[in-house]
């Protein structure tokens, strides 16, 4: 168990593991008894995760702006943070930032999230839209998320290992979206999520849209995705259509794109650390406040929360 810090900022550097394992050894103070957590201190405590999470400010309706490349419409049932606020999203969640971040749409609660990340690299050719390779690709982005893992372990994170193609890639030549969806294994604790990529090609570089969700959510939650994607827009001037003689050209084309794509971990996988984090050891007093067991987490996430924003089986 990790200390609790406080203030709110302090609880971005939360990431310790939380398992079903430790879910179900309540830890026990020096020389006494478990405390058993009343169900309004659990609930207590679930909605200090909330305002966390709403404290990096949301806009719930009208456009969102992707910095000063493009912009996306914010659905119904939506809410959509900048940059700075997608950075704090990423990180509460067990994920390094990228300094890219635009901007991330989510539900309300705990659910699946959209992040929009931004490379101002130039225009890419599209040029090699029939000569994607995705067994070849699968292979380089699995040795390159093993370099990335190194940092992510530097910084407590668990590491990611990529399972295998959800979706193998694909090129719409009409909209200029590169696509594709992979699963993602979390280690030690064996989650899965899927990443479901797609790569908005501009004027001056690639707004990359990530869908992060639970394998069970993806088939269902695709209709709705492309969807959001259709609202999205680069404003006047960063249409990839606009390109001009002597616009900066970037040094790689679609198999490149692809294949320099990290993994995250979703969002739900993420939140068992935070909530470990908050049933942690309170300063001197040491009060332990302890989950009785994973199943009554996930109990009460269906009471707070609604049938749709439950966390994964695990």
């Amino acid at each position: 168990m990790k200390r609790l810090l406080l203030p709110h900022v302090a609880l971005l550097a939360c990431l310790a593991v939380f398992s079903p394992a430790t879910a179900q050894q309540p830890a026990t103070p020096p020389g006494g008894a478990p405390v058993q957590l009343t169900r309004e201190q659990e609930e207590a405590e679930m909605k200090k995760v909330l305002a966390e999470v709403e404290s990096y400010g949301w806009t719930r309706q009208g456009i969102g702006r992707l910095g000063d490349k493009a912009e996306i419409d914010i659905p119904q049932g939506y809410r959509f943070s900048n940059g700075d606020g997608a950075r704090k999203l990423k990180q509460f969640f067990g994920n390094p930032p990228s300094q890219r971040e635009q901007g991330v749409l989510t539900t309300e609660g705990i659910g699946h999230w959209i992040l929009f990340e931004f490379d101002e690299s130039g225009y890419v050719k599209d040029d090699e839209k029939d000569e994607i390779d995705a067994d070849k690709l699968l292979k380089q982005m699995s040795e390159g998320q093993a370099a990335a893992n190194q940092q992510r372990q530097e910084m407590g994170m668990d590491a990611l290992v990529l399972e295998g193609w959800a979706v193998p890639p694909r090129y719409n030549a009409k909209t200029n979206n590169l696509e594709w969806a992979l699963r993602v294994r979390s280690v030690p604790d064996g989650g899965i999520s899927v990443n479901y990529n797609t790569k908005l090609l501009g004027r001056k570089g690639v707004m990359s849209a990530k869908l992060i969700c639970g394998p069970e959510e993806l088939q269902a939650l695709l209709p709705e995705y492309e969807k959001i994607i259709a609202g999205f827009r680069y404003i006047e001037g960063e249409r990839y259509a606009e390109f001009r003689s002597g616009d900066k050209v970037a040094k790689y084309g679609l198999t490149a794109l692809i294949a320099g794509t990290g993994a995250f971990a979703a969002a739900k996988m993420g939140l068992f650390a935070h909530v470990a984090a908050f049933f942690a050891k309170l300063g001197k007093a040491a009060i332990l406040l302890v989950i009785g067991a994973l199943a009554a987490v996930k109990k009460l996430f269906s009471k707070i929360f609604g049938g749709r924003q439950q966390p994964p089986n695990v």
